[in-house]
């Protein structure tokens, strides 16, 4: 059974970078859409960015296209979200999560949510 575990969050001023990681065991990482979410105190979890499992397209919401940048590597099994020239408004919760596509959006497969890893942006 596939797991997915977050990481790499962590404290960063205004304008830095950080790269997450989303780490997969028991499955091969490659057959799957992969999509992160991130969810801020007192707001719903949204959708930030996504990568197919049929040609590696893309896809990311307005509010990061431009800055952040999602790529994975089937050889360490992990989907990486890469963010630069961050914004106070990144901060939240960001999670990985198997993703499906219909109706021309991407939605999370799994109703179970790994614990994320926490990113502030602040000076």
């Amino acid at each position: 059974q596939l797991q997915l575990v977050e990481s790499g969050g962590g404290l960063v001023q205004p304008g830095g970078s950080l790269r997450l990681s989303c780490a997969a065991s028991g499955s091969t990482l490659d057959d799957y859409s992969i999509g992160w979410f991130r969810q801020a105190p007192g707001k719903e979890r949204e959708g930030v960015s996504y990568i197919a499992t049929s040609d590696s397209s893309t896809d990311y919401a307005d509010s990061v296209k431009g800055r952040f940048t999602i790529s994975r590597d089937g050889a360490r099994n992990t989907v990486y979200l890469q963010m630069n020239s961050l914004k106070p408004e990144d901060t939240a919760v960001y999670y990985c999560n198997v993703v499906y596509y219909s109706g021309g959006s991407y939605y999370p497969k799994y109703d179970s949510w790994g614990q994320g890893t926490q990113v502030t942006v602040s000076s």
